[in-house]
């Protein structure tokens, strides 16, 4: 279906409402099938004979590893989400990549007992070193569960995020989940002997963003059931301190928006709420209640469903994504997906842009992103179906820059083609991207700069 830009904002409810933004960030829609010429993009999407990704005539990818390979450091665990991109000796990058695994995988994180957390769980980290000619990869951290996605912090190390509140005693399992772990991409002693960090709460925590300036983390909860997940910030102890300072706590804090006990029910692209109000946590740990269904007073705080992508924009802000909402899930309006900026000098937190109900699978659930080297945007969508990588160009027109082909399954065996943990290496000449199942990560070089 090709659907041209003016179309495309109709149909999308934001006709004549502009969401440029400063700095490097500077345009969000969602994506439509690219003309060609630079300023739809790359183009149309090519066929790819090998029936794995579709990508822009000029753009050509490398597999790098699927679930099942076998390595000198054991046999790749399943379930490839969130994932970071550092740089490493020469023209070495390394990756670290979330495994989304619970006790049950098809292939479980199997990691030595110096790196194990819980010798139950079944998810956890890799971490590979790229090289022109070669890759390595070896489990990171290991006994934790639904390791989905996380981030990057300024001190170049991996936040990988627990999206799960399972106890000690259920399924078996050793240890409380619902934590976040840092990984250190250089130095393996470091994991030994995993240690969560508590401060930062237990619950079923989905990504995060560092402040640079502050060192200030910004947390998104992607919960269901008895009311929805929110929006938290931790204060650390010891702000930009390097590897293993958020070991040393600090405080937890939830968002409350004056009015607004649902972000849902905001549907106007631009609307811009002040007076933001950051609410201590009573009890991070969750010892007996959920984080979210804590006390916090006859205000309550704010709640929004599928809170998924987060990340640092260069004009300040916290960006972070929420997925969908469903009046049958719990919201109180429904949408195919929020982007809102929280920026921390004023206090202000603003929707950016707001994805309505359409006739194409194409307009639909934004997850993980990221920025790409011209300026504009990369976003992974998620769900099942066909699954694209959605980009933006600088001057906010949308494009499809990749299509997921492996997303055919059986009903004994299903393939969930969700493209995940896109990141691009310090040089922004190489996209790298998962596919959630088959699990696989791919290397994209092309034309990124035109």
């Amino acid at each position: 279906m090709s659907l041209d830009r003016r179309r495309f904002l109709a149909q999308s409810g934001i006709a004549g409402v502009g969401v440029a933004l400063s700095g490097a960030i500077d345009a969000l829609f969602t994506a439509a099938n690219a003309s060609s010429g630079p300023r739809h993009g790359y183009g149309a999407l090519v066929p790819d004979p090998a029936g794995l990704l579709d990508l822009p005539s000029g753009f050509r990818y490398r597999v790098l590893s699927r679930e099942g390979d076998v390595r000198p450091g054991g046999v790749v665990p399943s379930s490839f989400d969130g994932m970071g991109a550092f740089p490493g000796p020469g023209p070495e990058v390394r990756l670290v990549r979330n495994h989304e695994n619970r006790v049950g995988a098809s292939v479980p994180v199997v990691a030595p007992a110096e790196l194990t957390f819980d010798p139950v769980a079944a998810g956890g980290t890799t971490t590979l070193h790229v090289r022109p000619d070669r890759v390595e990869e070896r489990i990171s951290l290991g006994g934790t569960s639904t390791n989905c996605a996380g981030g990057q912090t300024p001190w170049q190390t991996w936040l990988t995020c627990e999206e799960t509140e399972v106890r000690r005693g259920d399924g078996g399992h050793e240890q409380d989940h619902g934590w976040i772990f840092e990984v250190d991409p250089y130095r393996t002693v470091r994991n030994r002997h995993p240690t969560p960090l508590t401060a930062m709460g237990r619950f079923a925590h989905e990504a995060i963003c560092v402040d640079p300036r502050t060192g200030v983390v910004y947390e998104t909860e992607d919960a269901y059931g008895e009311k929805l997940g929110c929006f938290y910030r931790f204060l650390p102890a010891k702000p930009l301190g390097g590897h293993g300072s958020l070991r040393a706590g600090g405080r937890l804090q939830v968002m409350r928006v004056p009015d607004v006990p649902d972000l849902s029910v905001v549907q106007d692209p631009g609307a811009t709420f002040g007076g933001v109000e950051w609410i201590d946590v009573p009890d991070p740990l969750a010892t007996t209640t959920s984080v979210r269904l804590q006390d916090y007073g006859p205000r309550g705080v704010t709640h929004a469903e599928k809170l998924e992508g987060a990340w640092w924009g260069t004009d300040g802000g916290a960006y972070f994504v929420s997925s969908f909402a469903a009046r049958a899930h719990g919201s109180e309006a429904d949408h195919q997906g929020q982007v809102w900026r929280y920026a921390p000098a004023t206090r202000e937190l603003s929707l950016v842009v707001v994805f309505r109900s359409t006739d194409s699978d194409l307009f639909r659930t934004p997850d993980n992103i990221c920025m790409t080297p011209s300026g504009g945007l990369m976003l992974c969508q998620d769900g099942d179906g066909d699954s694209y990588l959605m980009g933006t160009t600088v001057a906010g027109e949308p494009y499809l820059f990749a299509r997921n082909r492996q997303n055919i399954g059986t009903e004994s065996a299903p393939a969930y083609g969700e493209f995940a943990g896109a990141c691009f290496s310090t040089d922004q000449r190489t996209l790298f991207v998962n596919c959630y199942a088959p699990g696989t990560t791919f290397a994209i070089t092309g034309p990124f700069q035109r």
